[in-house]
């Protein structure tokens, strides 16, 4: 069993800063890939960054030099930063661990965390 728990959502200027946190936890020997996505109203869920073991590293076009991914490969957790954020930027956010394998020596793919709601809002 794996759970991913998130954290840092909440409500913000625009222009504002917001940091996210995702921790894995479980039957986990290594993880290769985590990420967050998003979903607003009425939106499809969007990738919006991912980072590999190695810290090879994927952006969405519309976040791309605001937001920062990063992990922490001892403690199994990855973290989004986000800057100057815009009321656009609003939406659930969603931890994703993509491909880990087990302390049994099998592979798993496609963990969700549980999602944290970031607004943008004056």
């Amino acid at each position: 069993q794996v759970q991913l728990v998130e954290s840092g959502g909440g409500l913000v200027q625009p222009g504002g800063s917001l940091r996210l946190s995702c921790a894995a936890s479980g039957s986990i020997t290594s993880i290769y890939r985590m990420g967050w996505y998003r979903q607003a109203p009425g939106k499809q869920r969007e990738l919006v960054a991912r980072i590999t073991s190695g810290g090879m590293r994927n952006y969405a076009g519309s976040i791309r030099g605001r937001f920062t991914i990063s992990r922490d490969n001892a403690k199994n957790t990855v973290y989004l930063q986000m800057n100057s954020l815009k009321p656009e930027d609003t939406a659930v956010y969603y931890c994703k661990l993509d491909q880990m394998r087990t302390i049994e020596g099998s592979i798993e793919n496609d963990y969700w965390g549980q999602g944290t709601q970031v607004t943008v809002s004056s």
